[in-house]
């Protein structure tokens, strides 16, 4: 079994040496894991790629460049990509933030959950355990506002958090369902991606579960590149969309 890291990145050249040392830390330092990790950098206009080319320590690390930005789902979409194809069906991916608020050591419970027969393991904002440092109320009040009304409008049994991009997959599930849609599964634009492609899993019978996350934005450098407004909609549009047909 391999684990490989897909980073989506977007200016995060201030953030990828930690998450680099936690992920060193993780895979080669304690648990010496088969792993690998490939960032995707979306146009970055500062030292994201040097960063990711010079500064991974022991890591194994692939870099993909998008030449012009194109945005967090065709980002995403590459890194998934390439990530298929480096994998055997036993292996786990796994795609979290490249901000640094999504901490490596929450990947070993994700990873038991998939060797228990799960296909989709997402870090819940709001399972007992979980922790957030560092988000303003209003941004929670929003955020779990916005979990209950997805829950109401396309419940999914076990699933309270739609939108968080923390998850591990099974490689040969994700071969499935890559073989019979195609890139329509990432026929969505913004952050509102993550909750389409959760939608479309789910359709295909995923097997999900949930663990706890710990959110540390106080541990971010840089500003949010997430339009609050214009995600919202997006995301309103596509759970209607799922719903009906």
């Amino acid at each position: 079994m391999r684990i490989i890291v897909v980073l989506p990145s977007f200016n995060e050249a201030d953030n990828l040496p930690a998450i680099f040392a936690g992920l060193q830390h993780l895979i080669r330092d304690t648990y010496n894991l088969d792993a690998c990790v490939i960032v995707v950098d979306d146009g970055s206009t500062d030292r994201t790629v040097d960063v990711a080319r010079t500064q991974a320590g022991a890591l194994q690390v692939d870099v993909i460049e998008n030449q012009i930005n194109q945005g967090l789902a065709a980002t995403f979409m590459r890194g998934i990509l390439a990530a298929v194809e480096l994998a055997h069906d036993d292996d786990i991916i796994v795609c979290m933030d490249a901000d640094n608020t999504h901490l490596p050591g929450q990947i070993l419970r994700m990873i038991r959950d998939i060797q228990e027969g799960r296909d989709v393991v997402i870090a819940s904002r709001y399972r007992e355990g979980a922790v957030i440092r560092g988000l303003s109320f209003s941004r929670r009040l929003l955020s779990r506002g916005m979990s209950f009304l997805f829950q109401l409008v396309y419940p999914i049994p076990g699933i309270r958090d739609y939108s968080c991009g923390y998850r591990a997959y099974r490689a040969g599930f994700l071969k499935h369902v890559l073989a019979s849609q195609g890139t329509r599964l990432f026929a969505q634009d913004g952050f509102a991606c993550m909750v389409a492609i959760l939608l479309r899993l789910h359709k295909e019978g995923a097997i999900f579960s949930e663990v706890p996350l710990v959110l540390r934005y106080d541990q971010k450098i840089g500003q949010s590149k997430m339009k609050i407004g214009s995600t919202i909609w997006r995301t309103l549009g596509v759970l209607l969309r799922e719903r009906i047909h």
